[in-house]
């Protein structure tokens, strides 16, 4: 056999055996990651906001919650499919956990509706805090409560529901914030979003 090729299979195999050392050749971490996902309106800025917490590794927009197989952004904004808005946070759990990341939702959004959120009305874009387990259930549980509690508000209407199918959206909707940042801005301000977050939440 040419001593090339040897050289080239003694890489392969050298690479191969690599990657047995591994839990999973460049995907070691992987398993510690954990998954939540969060309805609060129009989810362009909602991934917006996710994207600002550090510990959160990704963040994909997309459809949840409703009767239709894989709708498109047209059905879910007519409000026939029973889908919301929502987006999927990966985060990592030991840079920022669950409880964390529910006290940042509240401050993205307006818990006293559950008509919509800020300009955009309609069930598609009501407030919902969806759960992958018991852990998850529970502490959305008490951080609902613990806002209940403190009267800041005369109501706290959204709610805690076990996770959907979700469908992940267009590409055109992924990271809009960002890939399509002038009509974002605009949107957002004439939406009044971060106003009322204002008088809401005030400088927190």
């Amino acid at each position: 056999m040419p001593k090339k090729e040897i050289r080239w299979i003694w890489k392969i195999l050298s690479f191969a055996f690599f990657c047995y050392l591994l839990p999973a050749c460049g995907q070691a971490t992987d398993k510690k990651l954990e998954i939540a996902t969060f309805a609060g309106g129009c989810f362009w800025c909602v991934q917006h906001d996710f994207n600002q917490i550090e510990g959160v590794v990704s963040t994909t927009v997309g459809y949840t919650g409703g009767h239709k197989l894989d709708p498109t952004y047209e059905q879910v904004s007519s409000g026939s499919t029973g889908h919301l808005e929502a987006v999927q946070v990966v985060y990592n759990p030991q840079r920022i956990s669950y409880e964390e990341l529910l006290d940042a939702y509240w401050k993205m959004i307006d818990p006293t509706r559950d008509d919509g959120q800020f300009c955009d009305l309609g069930p598609q874009y009501r407030p919902v805090i969806f759960y992958y387990n018991l852990s998850q259930k529970q502490a959305a549980e008490r951080s609902k409560q613990a806002l209940v509690q403190s009267k800041r508000f005369p109501q706290v209407l959204v709610q805690i529901l076990p996770e959907a199918t979700f469908y992940a959206a267009e590409e055109y909707h992924q990271n809009y914030s960002k890939t399509h940042s002038i009509r974002y801005r605009f949107y957002r301000y004439r939406c009044g979003r971060d106003k009322q977050l204002k008088v809401l939440w005030g400088a927190a």
